[in-house]
């Protein structure tokens, strides 16, 4: 498939652009059908790097 791209970008392309430039972490998915963009979702998590993992009910080892 060798198809021109378009001179102007696709009103999806911003969309998309402008929630990855928003985002720390997390998830952008593209969700196509019948080769056209339906639908952008984002997910944002959010990170604890520094904090040590425990677990519930569980003594915490020393």
């Amino acid at each position: 498939m060798n198809a021109a791209l378009p001179e102007t970008p696709p009103a999806w392309l911003e969309v998309v652009r402008e929630k990855v430039e928003s985002l720390r972490y997390g998830v952008v998915q593209i969700v196509v059908h019948d080769a056209r963009v339906t639908l952008i979702e984002r997910t944002e998590k959010t990170k604890f790097d520094d904090v040590p993992v425990t677990h519930p009910g569980k003594p915490r080892r020393t």
